[in-house]
């Protein structure tokens, strides 16, 4: 089937190109900015005929930034071809759907779509995708895009268009207001964030992350979020008493009133407790990393660089609560932890294996008669520094009260010293029976 995403150029629209392709889907993209090389770089097409692509697509997905997506749907919906599908990925539902129901032919069905995450992440497991379908206009395709999501381990949840603006207004509305702002603040302040780093909490530090995160991306995107969506006004007004009357009550020193506040909005809450049990979840996933490095101070680790890909092989020499200093072998090289991950052993070793000049060593014994070689050989390829084991010389004397001569090849990790793994495995292989060929 032909999917075409307008907009496939943008980050959301790269993100989707890419699933819809992996799934065996013939992928076409088009966006406005004729970013041909991004097309060529996913290995799909990047359409020169708009609209005759749209009239032979089964699917068109429109993900354009909002404030441009009823004018899209516009324009496209009315040039589809009959029993196709059009989507859109906007984070509002309600204008983007009365545009679909509105322009899109009776046998064109259509379904409001909002992933509820950001193209950084690697796959759909664990992610929700909000589908808002409209009565009697999705029958075909809802069941096919409802179990093509879920197939590929997104949680999916049906709600209406006016629910979801109500509900996104709080989720994401509410919680980018308050980090936007309290990234504003500090500049207001002049604050220092690096500084203030030297005194964090766990909780501090999570919190600061956060603004950051939303401070360091597309300000266009947030700007629609917010304006774009009528019911966020009223959250907002809500918001920003809660906060003028919260200050007016530190102002007078009034120490019950605030508990009362305090204690309403727990019970309003609902579970605190699990609440807890999950941003302890989160500090100790933090801190777990630390501790890790911290007690591998002087022992040989990999990390890898988030950004760049660059994997870091050394010993750890120092530790701190925001860095990492690695002896390379030529010259310290210090990460702020913030931008590598710790590679567990097996990556390393895979690491290993993949970048560095293998060692070769082939070695000869008679194995215990009616041993089998392929046994031995995993064996022998147990060692951690060994990359590689292959059979290569079997020799079996008719006359021999002993087992067969075999030879093997072994390819040892090219840090590794290869005459004391030599030493080794022949030591292993004689301890359980073999003997060295002469």
């Amino acid at each position: 089937m032909k999917v075409l995403i307008i907009g496939g150029t943008g980050e959301m629209g790269q993100w989707f190109t890419r699933f819809f392709k992996s799934n065996g889907y013939d992928v076409s993209v088009w966006g406005s900015g004729g970013k041909v090389e991004i097309a060529r770089k996913m290995g799909v097409e990047f359409v020169p005929d708009l609209d005759r692509a749209i009239s032979e697509s089964d699917i068109v997905i429109i993900t354009v930034p909002i404030n441009t997506t009823e004018q899209v749907i516009r324009e496209t919906a009315p040039k589809m071809k009959s029993g196709s599908l059009l989507m859109d990925l906007t984070s509002l539902k309600v204008r983007p759907t009365e545009a679909m129901k509105e322009y899109a032919p009776a046998d064109v069905e259509i379904l409001g779509t909002h992933p509820m995450f950001g193209p950084s992440i690697p796959g759909l497991h664990g992610q929700i995708v909000i589908l808002t379908p409209v009565e009697d206009r999705c029958r075909k395709w809802y069941p096919v895009i409802r179990s093509l999501l879920e197939d590929n381990g997104a949680h999916i949840e049906v709600i209406s268009p006016q629910e979801h603006d109500r509900f996104v207004s709080v989720v994401q509305g509410l919680t980018h207001f308050a980090y936007i702002t309290i990234g504003t603040t500090f500049n207001r302040l002049d604050f220092s964030v690096p500084e203030s780093r030297r005194f964090m909490s766990p909780v501090y530090d999570i919190m600061v992350d956060f603004v950051g995160r939303i401070l360091g991306q597309n300000p266009y995107l947030y700007a629609f979020i917010q304006m774009e969506n009528p019911e966020v006004l009223k959250v907002h007004d809500a918001f920003m008493q809660e906060c003028s009357e919260m200050s007016e009550i530190v102002r007078k020193q009034d120490v019950e009133s605030f508990i009362s506040r305090m204690k309403e909005a727990a019970v309003h809450f609902g579970d605190t407790s699990a609440a807890l049990r999950r941003s302890d979840k989160l500090i100790n996933s933090k801190i777990a990393e630390l501790d890790e490095l911290v007690n591998s101070i002087g022992m040989e680790k990999g990390l890898r660089h988030i950004y760049s890909d660059v994997v870091h092989v050394g010993t750890v020499k120092k530790v701190t609560p925001r860095s990492v200093v690695l002896s390379t072998g030529t010259k310290p090289v210090s990460l702020k932890l913030e931008n590598v991950r710790l590679l567990s052993p097996e990556e390393l070793r895979q690491w290993k294996a993949d970048n560095l000049r293998e060692h070769s060593r082939d070695i000869s014994f008679i194995i215990p008669k009616g041993a089998d070689p392929e046994i031995i050989r995993g064996i022998i390829a147990a060692d951690r520094n060994v990359i590689s084991v292959r059979l290569i010389d079997t020799y079996t004397c008719a006359k021999s009260e002993t087992g067969p001569s075999v030879t093997y090849r072994i390819g040892i990790i090219g840090d590794a010293n290869a005459t004391v793994v030599n030493n080794e495995i022949t030591a292993l292989l004689t301890g359980i029976g073999c003997r060295i060929r002469g």
